[in-house]
Protein backbone atom coordinates (compact mmCIF):
# COMPACT_ATOMS: atom_id res chain seq x y z
CA UNK A 1 0.00 0.00 0.00
CA UNK A 2 2.81 2.14 0.02
CA UNK A 3 4.14 4.75 -2.38
CA UNK A 4 7.33 6.26 -2.97
CA UNK A 5 7.92 9.88 -2.17
CA UNK A 6 10.38 11.72 -4.76
CA UNK A 7 13.90 12.45 -4.07
CA UNK A 8 14.50 14.54 -1.15
CA UNK A 9 15.30 18.34 -1.76
CA UNK A 10 17.92 20.52 -0.82
CA UNK A 11 17.45 22.48 2.79
CA UNK A 12 16.37 25.81 2.02
CA UNK A 13 16.16 28.74 4.58
CA UNK A 14 12.35 29.67 4.37
CA UNK A 15 12.74 31.76 7.95
CA UNK A 16 16.27 33.63 7.70
CA UNK A 17 17.37 35.75 10.70
CA UNK A 18 13.84 35.46 12.33
CA UNK A 19 13.77 34.84 16.54
CA UNK A 20 11.39 32.27 17.21
CA UNK A 21 11.71 33.07 20.34
CA UNK A 22 12.81 31.48 24.06
CA UNK A 23 9.61 29.13 24.70
CA UNK A 24 7.00 27.36 23.78
CA UNK A 25 3.30 27.43 24.74
CA UNK A 26 2.63 23.96 26.01
CA UNK A 27 -0.78 22.34 24.14
CA UNK A 28 0.31 18.46 24.55
CA UNK A 29 -0.90 16.54 27.33
CA UNK A 30 2.89 15.85 28.33
CA UNK A 31 3.60 18.85 29.45
CA UNK A 32 1.02 18.74 32.80
CA UNK A 33 -1.07 21.68 32.29
CA UNK A 34 -2.76 22.84 35.07
CA UNK A 35 -6.28 22.22 35.92
CA UNK A 36 -7.31 25.62 35.49
CA UNK A 37 -6.41 25.56 31.64
CA UNK A 38 -8.92 22.93 30.91
CA UNK A 39 -12.85 24.52 29.11
CA UNK A 40 -14.89 22.29 27.76
CA UNK A 41 -12.71 19.37 27.83
CA UNK A 42 -10.19 21.55 25.21
CA UNK A 43 -6.58 22.23 26.60
CA UNK A 44 -6.21 25.69 26.83
CA UNK A 45 -2.44 26.98 25.59
CA UNK A 46 -0.55 27.94 28.63
CA UNK A 47 3.12 29.08 28.92
CA UNK A 48 5.82 26.84 29.65
CA UNK A 49 7.97 27.24 31.98
CA UNK A 50 10.45 24.04 32.07
CA UNK A 51 13.64 25.37 32.02
CA UNK A 52 14.75 21.71 31.09
CA UNK A 53 12.58 21.27 27.85
CA UNK A 54 13.43 25.49 26.88
CA UNK A 55 14.46 25.95 23.57
CA UNK A 56 18.02 27.02 23.53
CA UNK A 57 18.33 29.51 20.75
CA UNK A 58 16.79 29.99 17.55
CA UNK A 59 19.91 29.19 15.55
CA UNK A 60 19.82 25.48 17.28
CA UNK A 61 16.07 24.94 15.32
CA UNK A 62 17.09 25.63 12.16
CA UNK A 63 14.88 23.86 9.23
CA UNK A 64 16.21 20.57 8.00
CA UNK A 65 14.61 20.70 4.69
CA UNK A 66 11.46 22.14 2.86
CA UNK A 67 8.40 19.90 3.24
CA UNK A 68 6.65 21.39 0.01
CA UNK A 69 3.55 21.91 1.58
CA UNK A 70 2.46 25.57 2.32
CA UNK A 71 4.50 27.96 4.94
CA UNK A 72 6.25 25.08 6.77
CA UNK A 73 9.83 23.49 7.22
CA UNK A 74 10.83 20.30 8.66
CA UNK A 75 12.38 21.00 12.27
CA UNK A 76 14.01 19.19 14.49
CA UNK A 77 12.80 19.71 18.44
CA UNK A 78 15.61 19.94 20.66
CA UNK A 79 13.86 18.96 23.75
CA UNK A 80 13.07 15.35 22.39
CA UNK A 81 15.26 14.75 19.06
CA UNK A 82 11.47 14.15 16.96
CA UNK A 83 11.35 15.62 13.13
CA UNK A 84 8.26 18.24 13.42
CA UNK A 85 6.92 20.37 11.05
CA UNK A 86 6.82 24.56 11.78
CA UNK A 87 3.93 26.61 10.17
CA UNK A 88 3.80 30.43 9.63
CA UNK A 89 1.80 32.72 10.06
CA UNK A 90 2.56 35.80 8.85
CA UNK A 91 0.82 38.94 9.10
CA UNK A 92 -1.82 37.94 12.20
CA UNK A 93 -3.04 41.73 12.70
CA UNK A 94 -3.18 42.81 9.26
CA UNK A 95 -6.76 43.86 9.46
CA UNK A 96 -9.51 42.07 11.73
CA UNK A 97 -10.56 39.39 9.24
CA UNK A 98 -7.23 38.25 9.64
CA UNK A 99 -6.96 38.22 13.39
CA UNK A 100 -10.38 36.02 13.37
CA UNK A 101 -9.36 33.74 11.02
CA UNK A 102 -5.84 33.09 12.47
CA UNK A 103 -7.85 33.24 16.27
CA UNK A 104 -10.09 30.43 14.90
CA UNK A 105 -7.71 28.15 13.30
CA UNK A 106 -4.92 28.32 16.76
CA UNK A 107 -7.89 27.51 18.83
CA UNK A 108 -9.03 24.69 16.63
CA UNK A 109 -5.64 23.36 16.22
CA UNK A 110 -5.36 22.84 19.79
CA UNK A 111 -8.51 21.44 20.00
CA UNK A 112 -8.56 18.63 17.52
CA UNK A 113 -7.25 15.08 18.75
CA UNK A 114 -7.73 12.51 15.84
CA UNK A 115 -5.79 10.69 13.72
CA UNK A 116 -7.44 12.11 10.30
CA UNK A 117 -6.81 15.92 11.01
CA UNK A 118 -3.89 17.86 11.91
CA UNK A 119 -3.27 19.22 15.05
CA UNK A 120 -0.76 21.91 16.95
CA UNK A 121 1.57 20.91 19.25
CA UNK A 122 3.21 23.99 20.52
CA UNK A 123 3.07 27.24 19.56
CA UNK A 124 6.05 29.49 19.50
CA UNK A 125 6.22 32.57 22.12
CA UNK A 126 7.17 35.93 20.99
CA UNK A 127 10.26 37.04 21.70
CA UNK A 128 8.50 40.58 22.30
CA UNK A 129 5.18 41.88 22.92
CA UNK A 130 6.04 45.12 20.75
CA UNK A 131 7.31 43.26 17.39
CA UNK A 132 4.54 40.62 17.79
CA UNK A 133 3.42 40.34 14.16
CA UNK A 134 3.87 36.70 13.08
CA UNK A 135 2.87 33.15 14.83
CA UNK A 136 5.07 29.74 14.27
CA UNK A 137 2.96 26.54 14.94
CA UNK A 138 4.54 23.52 15.49
CA UNK A 139 2.48 20.91 14.10
CA UNK A 140 3.25 16.89 12.75
CA UNK A 141 5.13 16.06 10.38
CA UNK A 142 3.82 14.79 6.91
CA UNK A 143 5.73 14.24 3.67
CA UNK A 144 3.71 15.34 1.12
CA UNK A 145 0.10 16.40 -0.11
CA UNK A 146 -2.36 14.53 -2.05
CA UNK A 147 -2.23 17.14 -4.90
CA UNK A 148 1.16 16.33 -5.76
CA UNK A 149 0.36 12.81 -5.69
CA UNK A 150 -2.15 13.41 -7.90
CA UNK A 151 -0.26 14.90 -10.71
CA UNK A 152 2.48 12.63 -9.77
CA UNK A 153 3.26 9.64 -12.13
CA UNK A 154 3.23 7.44 -8.85
CA UNK A 155 0.29 4.85 -9.87
CA UNK A 156 -2.59 4.83 -7.63
CA UNK A 157 -4.61 1.45 -7.50
CA UNK A 158 -8.34 0.96 -6.07
CA UNK A 159 -6.94 0.25 -2.50
CA UNK A 160 -4.94 3.87 -2.27
CA UNK A 161 -8.04 5.38 -3.70
CA UNK A 162 -10.56 3.29 -1.00
CA UNK A 163 -7.66 4.32 1.72
CA UNK A 164 -7.53 8.00 0.92
CA UNK A 165 -11.08 8.39 0.87
CA UNK A 166 -12.23 6.41 4.03
CA UNK A 167 -9.50 8.75 5.54
CA UNK A 168 -10.90 11.79 4.37
CA UNK A 169 -14.65 10.67 5.27
CA UNK A 170 -13.54 10.47 8.83
CA UNK A 171 -11.68 12.92 9.41
CA UNK A 172 -14.60 15.04 8.10
CA UNK A 173 -16.93 12.98 9.96
CA UNK A 174 -14.68 14.25 13.26
CA UNK A 175 -14.76 17.97 12.44
CA UNK A 176 -18.70 17.74 11.38
CA UNK A 177 -19.49 15.94 14.85
CA UNK A 178 -17.97 19.21 16.29
CA UNK A 179 -20.19 21.22 14.73
CA UNK A 180 -17.13 22.44 12.12
CA UNK A 181 -17.14 23.45 8.31
CA UNK A 182 -13.07 22.96 7.21
CA UNK A 183 -14.93 25.47 3.60
CA UNK A 184 -11.78 24.45 2.05
CA UNK A 185 -11.39 20.87 1.40
CA UNK A 186 -8.84 20.22 -1.84
CA UNK A 187 -6.09 17.48 -2.39
CA UNK A 188 -3.59 20.68 -1.59
CA UNK A 189 -4.72 20.54 2.08
CA UNK A 190 -4.56 16.62 3.03
CA UNK A 191 -1.47 15.55 3.78
CA UNK A 192 -0.28 12.28 2.96
CA UNK A 193 3.05 10.44 4.51
CA UNK A 194 4.34 7.06 2.36
CA UNK A 195 2.18 4.84 4.45
CA UNK A 196 -1.10 6.35 2.97
CA UNK A 197 -1.71 7.86 6.42
CA UNK A 198 -3.53 11.54 5.77
CA UNK A 199 -4.40 14.05 7.78
CA UNK A 200 -6.50 16.97 6.79
CA UNK A 201 -5.14 20.63 7.22
CA UNK A 202 -5.70 24.39 6.77
CA UNK A 203 -8.26 25.78 8.65
CA UNK A 204 -7.47 29.39 7.77
CA UNK A 205 -11.72 29.07 6.53
CA UNK A 206 -12.96 26.64 8.91
CA UNK A 207 -15.26 27.98 11.44
CA UNK A 208 -18.78 26.45 13.53
CA UNK A 209 -21.73 26.25 11.61
CA UNK A 210 -24.11 28.74 11.84
CA UNK A 211 -27.45 27.94 13.65
CA UNK A 212 -29.49 30.69 12.47
CA UNK A 213 -30.46 30.71 8.71
CA UNK A 214 -30.86 34.20 8.96
CA UNK A 215 -27.43 35.34 9.27
CA UNK A 216 -25.36 35.89 6.05
CA UNK A 217 -22.26 33.53 5.65
CA UNK A 218 -19.28 34.51 3.68
CA UNK A 219 -19.15 32.98 0.07
CA UNK A 220 -15.18 33.69 -0.46
CA UNK A 221 -14.59 29.87 0.25
CA UNK A 222 -13.18 26.86 -0.70
CA UNK A 223 -11.29 26.69 -4.32
CA UNK A 224 -13.47 27.48 -7.18
CA UNK A 225 -12.94 23.52 -8.57
CA UNK A 226 -14.20 22.28 -5.54
CA UNK A 227 -16.92 25.08 -4.41
CA UNK A 228 -20.58 23.51 -4.04
CA UNK A 229 -23.38 24.81 -6.61
CA UNK A 230 -25.45 26.45 -3.68
CA UNK A 231 -22.33 28.92 -2.67
CA UNK A 232 -21.46 29.36 -6.86
CA UNK A 233 -24.98 30.42 -6.70
CA UNK A 234 -24.85 32.77 -4.25
CA UNK A 235 -26.18 31.03 -1.40
CA UNK A 236 -25.57 33.47 2.16
CA UNK A 237 -26.46 29.95 4.12
CA UNK A 238 -24.86 26.79 3.97
CA UNK A 239 -23.70 23.82 6.01
CA UNK A 240 -21.10 20.85 5.72
CA UNK A 241 -22.63 19.38 2.76
CA UNK A 242 -20.35 22.11 1.00
CA UNK A 243 -17.56 20.05 2.03
CA UNK A 244 -18.81 16.79 1.28
CA UNK A 245 -19.24 17.87 -2.39
CA UNK A 246 -15.63 18.94 -2.35
CA UNK A 247 -14.70 15.35 -0.87
CA UNK A 248 -16.80 14.20 -4.47
CA UNK A 249 -14.48 15.99 -6.37
CA UNK A 250 -11.59 14.82 -4.91
CA UNK A 251 -12.68 11.20 -5.18
CA UNK A 252 -13.66 12.24 -9.40
CA UNK A 253 -10.33 13.55 -9.46
CA UNK A 254 -8.46 10.46 -7.82
CA UNK A 255 -9.74 8.54 -10.14
CA UNK A 256 -9.30 10.40 -13.32
CA UNK A 257 -5.87 11.99 -11.99
CA UNK A 258 -7.85 15.31 -13.52
CA UNK A 259 -9.94 17.90 -11.91
CA UNK A 260 -13.39 17.18 -13.00
CA UNK A 261 -14.80 20.53 -12.99
CA UNK A 262 -12.83 23.52 -14.51
CA UNK A 263 -13.58 26.57 -15.50
CA UNK A 264 -12.29 30.30 -15.50
CA UNK A 265 -15.70 31.64 -13.33
CA UNK A 266 -18.08 30.79 -11.38
CA UNK A 267 -21.20 31.21 -14.13
CA UNK A 268 -19.03 28.47 -16.23
CA UNK A 269 -18.00 26.47 -13.09
CA UNK A 270 -21.71 25.86 -12.44
CA UNK A 271 -22.71 25.39 -16.58
CA UNK A 272 -20.26 22.26 -16.62
CA UNK A 273 -21.54 21.00 -12.96
CA UNK A 274 -24.86 21.09 -14.68
CA UNK A 275 -23.39 19.54 -17.76
CA UNK A 276 -22.11 16.53 -16.18
CA UNK A 277 -24.79 15.85 -13.50
CA UNK A 278 -27.74 17.92 -13.40
CA UNK A 279 -30.58 17.54 -16.56
CA UNK A 280 -32.53 20.43 -15.30
CA UNK A 281 -34.85 22.71 -17.55
CA UNK A 282 -35.12 25.51 -15.40
CA UNK A 283 -31.49 25.39 -14.32
CA UNK A 284 -30.46 25.26 -17.46
CA UNK A 285 -32.59 28.48 -18.74
CA UNK A 286 -31.45 30.44 -15.45
CA UNK A 287 -27.71 29.63 -16.34
CA UNK A 288 -27.98 30.41 -20.10
CA UNK A 289 -29.92 34.05 -19.09
CA UNK A 290 -26.79 34.99 -16.78
CA UNK A 291 -24.22 34.04 -18.83
CA UNK A 292 -26.13 36.05 -21.50
CA UNK A 293 -25.98 39.18 -19.31
CA UNK A 294 -22.42 38.38 -18.93
CA UNK A 295 -21.90 38.54 -22.33
CA UNK A 296 -23.85 42.16 -22.69
CA UNK A 297 -22.35 43.84 -19.98
CA UNK A 298 -18.96 43.00 -21.45
CA UNK A 299 -19.94 44.80 -24.37
CA UNK A 300 -21.14 47.90 -22.67
CA UNK A 301 -19.88 47.51 -19.19
CA UNK A 302 -21.90 47.86 -15.85
CA UNK A 303 -24.64 49.49 -16.00
CA UNK A 304 -24.87 52.78 -13.31
CA UNK A 305 -27.25 52.30 -10.08
CA UNK A 306 -30.21 54.51 -11.70
CA UNK A 307 -30.30 51.50 -14.11
CA UNK A 308 -30.56 48.82 -11.85
CA UNK A 309 -33.15 49.96 -9.81
CA UNK A 310 -35.87 49.13 -12.49
CA UNK A 311 -33.93 45.42 -13.01
CA UNK A 312 -35.21 42.64 -11.44
CA UNK A 313 -33.51 41.27 -8.20
CA UNK A 314 -31.68 38.13 -9.71
CA UNK A 315 -30.24 40.03 -12.25
CA UNK A 316 -29.74 43.12 -10.13
CA UNK A 317 -28.00 40.78 -7.83
CA UNK A 318 -25.38 39.05 -10.11
CA UNK A 319 -24.63 42.53 -11.74
CA UNK A 320 -23.48 43.98 -8.12
CA UNK A 321 -21.93 40.71 -6.97
CA UNK A 322 -19.33 40.85 -10.26
CA UNK A 323 -16.76 42.99 -10.80
CA UNK A 324 -17.28 46.73 -12.57
CA UNK A 325 -16.65 46.29 -16.19
CA UNK A 326 -15.58 49.55 -17.91
CA UNK A 327 -17.95 51.27 -20.23
CA UNK A 328 -16.54 50.41 -24.21
CA UNK A 329 -17.56 51.84 -27.45
CA UNK A 330 -19.27 55.26 -25.76
CA UNK A 331 -22.08 53.28 -24.33
CA UNK A 332 -23.33 54.13 -20.66
CA UNK A 333 -24.86 50.81 -20.28
CA UNK A 334 -28.11 52.19 -19.27
CA UNK A 335 -29.26 50.04 -22.35
CA UNK A 336 -28.86 46.74 -21.20
CA UNK A 337 -32.12 47.17 -18.65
Amino acid sequence: MAFHSGAPRQPVDVFPGSDLGPKFFCVNSSCAAPASALRGGAAVPQPYTNAASEVPSPAEMEPDRPIGYGPSESVTDPRDGRKVALKKMPNVFQNLVSCKRVFRELRMLCFFKHDNVLSALDILQPPQIDCFEEIYVITELMQSDLHKVIVSPQPLTTDHIKVFLYQILRGLKYLHSAGILHRDIKPGNLLVNSNCLLKICDFGLARVEEPDPTRHMTQEVVTQYYRAPEVLMGCRHYGSAIDVWSVGCIFAELLGRRILFQAQSPIQQVSNICNICISSPLLSLTLYVLFQLDLITDLLGTPPLSALSAACEGARAHILRGAHKPVSNGSTGSELL
